[in-house]
C-alpha cells in the first residue's frame, strides 16, 4: 500500500482549525480584575483629596504616592497578561498578536517609568501613548478572513477600535479637565476587555486559517 499524500499542494484550498490556548483565556480574564482592583485599592490608600473622577491612574503609581507599589504592581501584571494573551491567541493574525504583546510591553514600561511628584515625565508619557495606541489598533490588525463574522471579523475589530479610540479622544480632551480620571479609566478598561472578548469568542468558534496541511487525498496499492 502506498502512503497517503501529505505534502501541501500549491494553490489548493487548505485550512485547519487553530484554537486559543486555555492560558490565554485565563490571562485575558484576570487582566480586568487586576486593573480595576489595583486602581480601587490604590485610590483607597491615598490621602483625603484624591478624586478618581479627576485624578489619573498614573498618579496612583507616581513618585510620592501613598503605597504606589499597589498600582505599579497592577500595571506590571496587566502588561504581562496582555503579552500572555497575545502569545496564545493563535487564531488571530500575527500583526494583531504582536501589537497586543507590544501593548503589554509598553504597559510594563508605564509602570517602570512612573510620573514625577510634579508635572509629567517624558518617558512615562511616551510609554503611555504607545500602550494606549497599540492596544487600540490591535483588533484591526488581528482580523482573519476565515472568521465568518465572528469575534476576529473586520466588523468586530473596527467596532472595538472605534469605541476605544473614541474613549481615548475623550481622555485627550479631558487631559486638563475635571473628568480626566474617569475618561482614562474608561479607555483603559475597554482595552483590557477586548482581549477577553476575542479570546473567549475565538476559543468557542475556532478560526479556519489559510495555511495548513490538507487531509490525505488518496491512497492506492502498489504492484
Amino acid at each position: 500500500m502506498s502512503p497517503p499524500l501529505t505534502t501541501p499542494i500549491p494553490g489548493a484550498d487548505q485550512s485547519t482549525v487553530r484554537t486559543v490556548r486555555w492560558w490565554a483565556v485565563a490571562s485575558a480574564a484576570v487582566a480586568p480584575f487586576l486593573l480595576v482592583g489595583g486602581w480601587t485599592l490604590a485610590a483607597a490608600r491615598q490621602p483625603t483629596g484624591y478624586n478618581p473622577i479627576r485624578d489619573t491612574i498614573s498618579s496612583l503609581a507616581a513618585r510620592g504616592a501613598t503605597d504606589r507599589g499597589v498600582m505599579t504592581g497592577a500595571l506590571l501584571a496587566v502588561g504581562v497578561c496582555d503579552m500572555v494573551t497575545g502569545a496564545g491567541l493563535r487564531p488571530a493574525r500575527w500583526a494583531g498578536r504582536i501589537a497586543l504583546m507590544g501593548g503589554g510591553v509598553a504597559t510594563i514600561m508605564v509602570a517602570a517609568f512612573p510620573q514625577p511628584m510634579r508635572g509629567n515625565g517624558v518617558d512615562h508619557t511616551i510609554a503611555a501613548t504607545v500602550a494606549f495606541t497599540t492596544l487600540a489598533v490591535w483588533p484591526v490588525l488581528a482580523t482573519w478572513r476565515g472568521t465568518d463574522g465572528r469575534v476576529l471579523s473586520l466588523r468586530f475589530a473596527v467596532s472595538a477600535t472605534v469605541v476605544t479610540v473614541g474613549l481615548l479622544t475623550w481622555f485627550t480632551l479631558e487631559i486638563h479637565g475635571s473628568h480626566r480620571g474617569l475618561a482614562e479609566r474608561a479607555a483603559a478598561l475597554a482595552e483590557v476587555v477586548w482581549p477577553l472578548l476575542a479570546a473567549v469568542g475565538a476559543r468557542r468558534a475556532p478560526v479556519l486559517g489559510r495555511r495548513a496541511w490538507p487531509r490525505a487525498i488518496g491512497s492506492g496499492s502498489a504492484a
